[in-house]
């Protein structure tokens, strides 16, 4: 549901000239604990990993990001079948630290960043987004190998 109102959200502000970035996709006042639990949970019973898209609404190659990663002809559905994908906030008024601490300190590498969660909720890798960036925007290229490599089957198989 969440992913059909960004995408209606993102035709909307596309058809009526608005940026893409006046769009909002991270919950400012979330709890980013209660909602990576969640996350773990839904992965649990989907057979699926976290990915976790820190940054916040004030960060125009964040809201890229949640564009291309809902929107592209590869790289939405790579997202859909691997991952629960959640938007975890850090902004001025809302740092979520304990999440922040939880996930490594994320921000270290600049914002976006993608935290992979395994099944067990533990963070497996940190991915900074300026080599996943091509232009004004991010390389599905790049992209999906960063999906492909991180990915549950493609994780456990090479822990075989």
């Amino acid at each position: 549901m969440k992913k059909i109102l960004l995408l209606l959200a993102l035709a909307a502000s596309l058809a009526t000239g608005v940026s893409a970035q006046a769009v909002k996709v991270y919950d400012e006042k979330a709890d980013a604990m209660k909602q990576i639990n969640e996350a773990v949970a839904l992965a649990q019973r989907t057979d699926r990993y976290v990915m976790c898209q820190v940054g916040g609404n004030w960060c125009p190659w964040c809201l890229r990001f949640a564009e291309f990663a809902t929107t592209d002809s590869v790289v939405a559905p790579l997202m859909e079948k691997n991952y629960v994908y959640i938007h975890v906030n850090y902004s001025k008024g809302n740092k979520n630290l304990e999440a922040m601490r939880f996930l490594g300190n994320p921000g270290r590498f600049g914002y976006p960043v993608f935290v992979v969660l395994n099944q067990k909720g533990e963070p497996i890798h940190i991915q900074e987004s300026e080599s996943l960036e091509e232009g004004k925007g991010y390389s599905r290229k790049r992209v999906e190998k960063f999906l492909r490599l991180w990915n549950k089957e493609s994780v456990e198989a090479e822990a075989k």
